[in-house]
């Protein structure tokens, strides 16, 4: 389906593009390069072509977990700028009724 000047005029009033004579001449047969990839992009797309997710399969390749000892808390806390009730202490960044 060739797209006319017309076609393409249309197009430009609905998006609200003001398009030259001489663009309308030069974008039509490029839209209609466009409209025909599109076409062959659906054509490709059958039935029998099972829906993917990615071009090629993957695999984990995180390492397995392994439980390991952590430090103790008091360590970690020694090497914190300000500690309350055991934990971390930082500055509050929501307002007080949040």
């Amino acid at each position: 389906m060739a797209l006319t000047t017309a076609d393409v005029a249309r197009l430009a009033e609905l998006a609200r593009i003001a398009l030259t004579p001489e663009e309308l001449e030069r974008l039509a047969p490029q839209l209609d390069v466009i409209l025909d990839a599109v076409a062959s992009v659906s054509e490709v797309a059958t039935a029998d072509t099972e829906p993917m997710s990615h071009a090629l399969p993957l695999t984990n390749v995180f390492r397995d977990d392994v439980v390991t000892p952590s430090l103790p808390a008091a360590a970690v806390l020694a090497g914190a700028p300000s500690v309350e009730d055991g934990r971390f202490r930082v500055p509050r960044i929501l307002g007080e009724g949040a």
